[in-house]
């Protein structure tokens, strides 16, 4: 019977959504998880050919530049080293070769890490830090208990991403059409809605903050869509249930204490300002860079792939010719095909769109 009623729910939302969309419409889903949520629930096939959902920069595996993984292959090798890390990264390849060759320590838990320094107090365990907002904090208290307990051995190679300076080079780029983003509910968890006011008040885009229940993207959609037929602009939170305006003071309070925003390297975008993290003076003896100055063959980016184009929205998953070919989940090539939440792994794993049309209807 629920299965029935949110069915119902979701035709309407639909109907609603074809009512109004009289023009084309770009919207981009910035986060991996929404992207899932979508691809296994058919929805691009459900809503009106004119609106297009394009896939964008939020996953944290996905975004990670080559660098950072020849970097951490490089630190593997070193023979006092365990590399410990979430198990989305041990299988993205580097410009020579994955993780996986080097037996790195898969955890689930910045914590389990710690243990494994505590438990090896002769050797150097490294976390590979990857995430955004929503990773980062947990990973800065993970640092502060290793402080607090003057755990030596304890370093953190720090790849953290911030969400809102991608979304200005997205809402300011020539080359990329989107009109709305719907935006990342774990992120905004964290943050709140108070970063994103910029793409309204500066580039005239909306936002709204979704679930991840299809109900909740579909609502998102339908909010996103009236307000570019209506010629408005705002960001509003429709995953109001858990996200409120200023975000959660205490999480921020730990990312702003353990750590100072930097420029970072994005793949398939490149160096944006103030996009990343670095541990502070107070923590910086746990940066790893500090410890090692390992020096790596530049790096190259595999050949064929087109990840960084599908990041940015500029190209579908299928657009690649090695999409499902020599790129596949058993056997990938870039990272949008390692990680759970890379799009061309929903592409493949949920492939009900096909190529023609705009939202891959045939």
């Amino acid at each position: 019977m629920l299965k029935a009623l949110m069915e119902t729910v979701a035709s309407k939302i639909i109907k609603a959504i074809s009512e109004i969309t009289d023009r084309p419409v770009s919207l981009m889903e910035v986060c991996g998880t929404h992207t899932m949520v979508i691809a296994k629930s058919g929805m691009r096939a459900m809503l009106p050919g004119k609106l297009r959902l394009l896939s964008g920069p939020g996953c944290p595996v996905c975004v990670t530049p080559q660098e950072t993984i020849d970097y951490c292959i490089a630190l593997s090798r070193e023979a006092n080293v365990i590399i410990a890390t979430f198990g989305d990264m041990v299988r993205v390849p580097g410009t020579r070769g994955t993780l996986e060759a080097h037996a790195p320590r898969v955890v689930y838990s910045p914590l389990d890490a710690l243990t494994i320094a505590k438990e090896n107090p002769g050797r150097d365990v490294v976390f590979l830090g990857v995430g955004f907002e929503t990773t980062s904090p947990t990973i800065g208290a993970t640092i502060v208990e290793a402080a607090r307990k003057n755990v030596r051995n304890f370093y953190v190679l720090s790849a953290f991403k911030l969400i809102p300076p991608a979304l200005d080079y997205i809402a300011r780029s020539p080359q990329i059409d989107v009109q709305g983003l719907i935006l990342p509910g774990h992120v905004s968890a964290i943050i709140g809605s108070k970063p994103y006011e910029f793409l309204a008040e500066k580039y005239h885009m909306p936002g709204c903050i979704t679930g991840f229940e299809p109900i909740d993207v579909l609502q998102g959609i339908l909010i996103l869509t009236r307000q570019i037929v209506d010629g408005k602009s705002a960001i509003t939170i429709e995953y109001d249930r858990v996200v409120k305006p200023e975000g959660n003071s205490q999480a921020l309070g730990i990312l702003n204490m353990v750590f100072d925003v930097c420029e970072s390297r994005w793949r398939g975008i490149g160096m944006i300002p103030d996009s990343g993290l670095k541990l502070s003076s107070k923590y910086s003896r746990f940066d790893v860079r500090n410890e090692y100055d390992i020096k790596v063959p530049e790096s190259a980016e595999p050949k064929g792939c087109i990840c960084g184009r599908v990041l940015l929205g500029l190209s579908m998953p299928f657009d690649c010719a090695l999409f499902g070919k020599r790129c596949t989940p058993v056997d990938p090539v870039g990272p949008c095909m390692v990680s759970s939440e890379g799009s061309c792994a929903a592409y493949f794993r949920y492939g009900d769109y096909g190529k023609t049309g705009q939202n891959g209807a045939t």
